[in-house]
């Protein structure tokens, strides 16, 4: 399923510092280990998690971020225990119903990115009411990846292609994008991954094609606007070349 259109976000809606990226990706992990460390059941990780989404959503709005793609649950993790999907799908539905107006009022469009098949109805229509409530929103466009997995996203891509017009002749780099599901959303500037692993994780892999990559040792509840502050310092000190070759 492809994202919604996404319209830019307003302009006089931002104050981004000099070099401040456009657009930052995070795959947001080490829940499980936050609450292992502390003896708490994986769930306690999984809510404190949450509670990081809330504080780097309003860390982002304030830096000048124009984009922010979180990856919250791969194709993957449906492999899990039950038991844990089960409390994590909970724990999407609570948020849903929450946190969504104060999205909302703060001007966060949220856009949701993935195979919404897997999920139950009402999680479908609780995203659905979500992205609605906000369409006209311009400060940040948020983004969550869902059930998604880059490999499968670029399969369906080439299907879709393919039964618009079989000709290998048509099909470019910009074909391909047109039929991503961040079809309309700008490729990352900024990637970072919490929790001391440093792979991308089937995570945006044509997106991330010329993205700076930081990796933290920071586990994801305890993420916040000092860490995003550090990860955009170490970005905004880099040279980004595109391939091109610099004296």
């Amino acid at each position: 399923m492809r994202a919604n259109p996404v319209p830019s976000p307003d302009p006089t809606a931002q104050t981004p510092r000099e070099g401040t990226p456009l657009h930052v990706a995070i795959i947001m992990d080490g829940n499980g280990r936050w609450a292992k460390a502390r003896g708490l059941p994986r769930t306690a990780g999984h809510k404190r998690g949450a509670d990081a989404v809330k504080r780097v959503v309003k860390s982002a709005g304030s830096l000048g971020i124009s984009y922010l793609t979180l990856f919250g649950f791969s194709s993957e993790n449906w492999q899990r225990p039950e038991n844990e999907v089960k409390d994590l799908m909970g724990l999407l539905r609570f948020y849903l119903e929450s946190e969504i107006a104060e999205l909302a009022a703060n001007g966060v469009r949220l856009n949701v990115i993935g195979d919404r098949t897997r999920f139950p109805k009402d999680t479908v229509d609780l995203i659905a009411g979500a992205e609605a409530l906000t369409a006209s929103n311009t400060k940040l466009v948020l983004t969550i990846a869902l059930s998604y997995g880059s490999r499968q996203e670029i399969v369906a891509a080439v299907k879709a292609i393919l039964a618009e017009n079989p000709d290998p002749a048509a099909v470019d780099e910009t074909t391909v994008t047109r039929h991503l599901f961040t079809a309309d959303l700008p490729d990352p500037d900024l990637l970072i991954r919490t929790s001391g692993e440093q792979r991308i994780s089937n995570f945006l892999l044509w997106q991330l094609a010329y993205t700076e990559l930081v990796f933290t040792d920071t586990l994801w509840p305890d993420f916040g606007h000092a860490e995003l502050e550090a990860a955009l310092a170490t970005y905004q000190s880099r040279e980004r070349r595109y391939g091109a070759v610099t004296n």
